[in-house]
């Protein structure tokens, strides 16, 4: 959990809408390269734990009897059904509306258990030690995010690529400098290092999975803003009876960089990192403790 931040229930509020819409997807072929990881035979279970609108659960429920979603937002939940439902997959999802630091909630065990970019939100230690007990021998702990540091080269693309620093800038120039996380502020950012903090919880070392992207993508002026509303440092709320003000200098600025709204961008590479339940030998000793 971020230093100095505490977790309340409108770090999301109001983003569920635009969450699908705006945020790219995740790398082609994610999916399917999990599953050779894994060896899945579509016989497990899987927890996707700040599960948002089920955009990872969705994506790998085809691997798996049943994706188990888990996440405090009631908003993201009602997308993930309806998106579930449209898939032809609500009879083998199920969604839980609760906190990651309240788990086991009675939900068993998994053959694997994600995070897409929502473990940092967390109680690191307290939910790394529960999912350990809820994994199944031989199970796996994935943290799934954007590729960090790569360069995405526009050039040669039909639009212009989305001024992404010049709406953080306007971002800013609405709510302060500091970013803003629910009734809070992210005065030191969110935490890194996940690997330090599932060693000391008993698991084996990471393993590192780059699924490549680099796809070209067409965006408008609407889902760039889907994008924008998605963010917990510019969930809607946060703007309280300044929405409209700012949605009228997002739109002046999408329309000052491109004359027909249009945007072009490639599409992120995917990297998992992945944790496997180290043997029962392993597991008993405490951070620090050397080698016997």
């Amino acid at each position: 959990m971020p230093e100095g931040w505490q977790w309340d229930e409108t770090l999301f509020l109001g983003s569920a809408p635009y969450y699908r819409r705006g945020r790219l997807p995740y790398a082609p072929g994610l999916a399917d390269a999990v599953a050779r990881e894994l060896a899945l035979d579509g016989r497990g279970r899987l927890l996707d734990v700040g599960c948002g609108p089920g955009t990872v659960a969705l994506d790998l429920v085809e691997h798996f009897a049943e994706a188990v979603g888990v996440d405090p937002d009631a908003g993201m939940l009602a997308e993930a059904r309806r998106e579930a439902a449209a898939r032809d997959m609500a009879d083998r999802t199920r969604w839980v509306r609760a906190r990651a630091e309240e788990l086991p909630l009675g939900l068993g065990t998994f053959t694997a258990v994600t995070f897409g970019q929502s473990f940092h939100w967390m109680d690191r230690d307290r939910v790394a030690r529960t999912v350990l007990d809820m994994l199944e021998p031989g199970g796996a702990f994935l943290r799934i995010a954007d590729l960090k540091g790569e360069r995405l080269d526009t050039e040669g693309l039909p639009y212009p690529a989305v001024p992404y620093a010049a709406i953080e800038r306007l971002i800013t120039g609405h709510l302060g400098p500091g970013r803003r996380a629910g009734q809070g502020v992210l005065r030191h950012g969110t935490p890194g290092d996940e690997a330090t903090v599932l060693a000391r919880n008993g698991y084996g070392p990471p393993r590192r999975l780059v699924v490549r992207g680099g796809e070209p993508l067409e965006r408008d002026s609407d889902t760039v803003a889907a994008w924008v509303f998605s963010l917990s440092y510019a969930a809607p709320h946060l703007f309280g009876d300044r929405l409209a003000d700012f949605t009228a200098d997002l739109d002046r600025l999408l329309a000052k960089t491109s004359r027909d709204r249009r945007f072009s961008e490639r599409l992120p590479s995917t990297e998992v990192l992945l944790w496997r339940k180290a043997p029962p030998s392993h597991r008993h000793r405490g951070s620090g403790d050397p080698p016997r």
